[in-house]
């Protein structure tokens, strides 16, 4: 038997599915309809799910490390100054929001796969120290450093591991 046998996508060398096909008709019928479907799908490549449009869904992209005395935020907005961006604190929900503008009009534009528009991201942020929250905006990355409040720096416990 050669090796090529055994691979389940090379069918048309299989002599036992063909005459398992031939025995009956809906088999045979339900071998070629997922032949079709393979060879369609597969011509198509690669499918970007990341895109919705001509905008990328999770835009801009964020970056999220805690610790036990802060919760860092930066958020990647190349080509964006500070004036563009919104940053705000409403009932335990950070938003970043703000617009990124065209540098040229569309009739000047040949082909971009560049992002315009506005843009809003939202974090569930819990326990922090409101009064002391900070943003920082250079080369396009906006640092926002959330400490916590003492009540949730007292939540924390530490819980020790024992060796068996």
């Amino acid at each position: 038997m050669d090796v090529s046998d055994l691979i389940p996508w090379r069918r048309d060398r299989n002599i036992t599915a063909r005459r398992v096909a031939e025995a009956s008709p809906f088999l045979a019928l339900h071998r070629e309809m997922n032949r079709l479907f393979d060879d369609v799908f597969r011509d198509l490549g690669p499918v970007d799910f990341e895109r919705f449009g001509n905008r990328p869904l999770g835009w801009p992209s964020l970056e999220v490390n805690e610790s036990d005395q802060e919760v860092k935020i930066v958020a990647e907005l190349p080509g964006l100054e500070e004036k563009d961006v919104q940053v705000e604190l409403t009932n335990g929900v950070l938003t970043i929001k703000g617009e990124k503008r065209a540098e040229t009009e569309d009739k000047d534009r040949l082909f971009s796969e560049r992002y315009y528009g506005r843009f809003e991201r939202r974090i569930r942020i819990d326990d922090v120290a409101e009064d002391k929250i900070t943003a920082t905006f250079k080369n396009g990355l906006l640092i926002v450093t959330l400490p916590k409040s003492v009540k949730a720096q007292e939540k924390v416990k530490r819980i020790s591991i024992n060796p068996k």
